[in-house]
């Protein structure tokens, strides 16, 4: 089979589709053969070596693959063969058969494509932690999500509009936020804008009201978290997932006091390991909302996996909207 090689960490370009032996199954594993792959931000720097958690090279890396069950292990009981599975393991997505312990394999509903359901995946499931167990989302509360046109991002603003939420988007451009729009965001916030630590209130007060947001979801950190803190509504929560700005923010406690505020952080990685059940029921709710047509991922380009490299490089470039998929 063939599968995209890490051997030594470095850019993207330097690693290479190479032909491998085909993995087998053991005992509590299940056999993926693929058929669409999801890429993300985390992919790039595992490769490049920037990640917190890095596998042991050679590897292949990978988080998101969609597919059909080829073989299983000793013990499987929840999957069968020929089974349209979606699997989120931690690397080794990007190949074209793929090993993954049962737990983490979940069984597609009979009408998704392929494409969709890699990606209905790791930034949902991401996005749904973040509202709903951080941010102990209530209907009918407005959520500001920043990096509103991000894979994350605009997982966000679906799951919460389909919750009830007033979901305000928070992007840098006019193009990003007619996505966000059409994608349910009802007030769009310009994230471009000049002294983002005064402006994102301002621009929030205007679209909602003096009061400001119940919750944030930042993906973002930097000079939009500053802003977006301020945003903040009394007794507000503003959950952490990343930091694409490339400055990590830090809050002073004594404003989080004054206005009974929470700062939470996000690591998603650390439910799949301790809680899979739970990581489980909250796929199946995605896959209900996705069967009403409440979600719907936007895939915005498809590359073959002989052209990874390329793919990636549009994270590097700051290029992506919505999510990128691999086909094999």
């Amino acid at each position: 089979m063939r599968a995209v090689i890490v051997r030594e960490h470095g850019p993207v370009a330097q690693h290479r589709l190479e032909t491998v032996p085909d993995p087998v199954p053991a005992r509590g594993e299940v056999l993926i053969e693929a058929r669409a792959f999801g890429v993300n931000f985390p992919d790039l720097m595992v490769m490049q070596g920037s990640y917190q958690l890095l596998p042991p090279r050679p590897f292949s890396p990978g988080k998101e693959v969609a597919g059909v069950v080829g073989a299983i292990g000793a013990g499987v009981e929840r999957v069968r063969l020929g089974d349209r599975v979606m699997a989120l393991p931690e690397y080794g997505a990007f190949a074209e058969k793929v090993v993954v312990p049962e737990a983490i394999c979940y069984r597609m509903p009979p009408a998704m494509p392929f494409d969709e359901g890699a990606v209905l995946a790791l930034a949902y499931q991401t996005a749904h932690f973040a509202l709903l167990e951080r941010g102990a989302y209530k209907r009918g509360e407005t959520v500001l999500v920043t990096g509103a046109s991000g894979g994350v991002g605009l997982a966000g603003v679906q799951l919460a509009k389909a919750l009830g939420a007033t979901v305000i988007a928070g992007v840098t451009s006019k193009e990003k936020g007619e996505l966000c729009k059409r994608h349910g965001a009802d007030h769009v916030i310009d994230l471009a804008a000049p002294d983002l630590r005064e402006s994102v209130r301002a621009q929030v007060q205007a679209a909602v009201g003096k009061r400001g947001v119940d919750i944030v979801l930042d993906s973002v950190g930097g000079d939009a978290f500053d802003g977006a803190l301020r945003a903040l509504a009394w007794c507000g929560r503003l959950v952490s997932i990343g930091f694409a700005s490339g400055r990590v923010p830090e809050a002073k406690a004594g404003y989080l006091l004054v206005k009974n505020l929470a700062v939470l952080g996000l690591q998603w990685t650390d439910y799949r390991g301790r809680e899979p059940g739970r990581v489980q029921r909250v796929q199946e709710e995605l896959y209900a909302l996705y069967g009403e047509g409440k979600l719907k991922p936007e895939i915005t380009a498809r590359y073959p996996l002989e052209r990874f490299a390329e793919a990636l490089a549009r994270f590097e470039s700051r290029q992506v909207q919505g999510k990128i998929v691999l086909l094999p």
